[in-house]
């Protein structure tokens, strides 16, 4: 059988933790950041873990 490709896109938006878990970055970062507040950007610049529900999808998509 053949070895699994990793899906190209989840490889560039998710990292694997020293734990296992899966860490992402978070969304609405992009454009129209003049509309939010400094509070709001500054909370939107830390990385997140990715939800218990969607962690066996984006595990399969990496191969781990």
């Amino acid at each position: 059988m053949p070895k699994m490709k990793t899906h190209s896109s989840a490889k560039k938006r998710f990292k694997v933790t020293g734990s296992g878990k899966i860490k992402r970055f978070q969304a609405n970062t992009s454009h129209r950041m003049r509309k939010k507040s400094d509070k709001a950007k500054l909370r939107l610049r830390d990385s997140a873990l990715v939800s218990p529900a969607d962690e066996g999808r984006v595990k399969r998509m990496l191969c781990v």
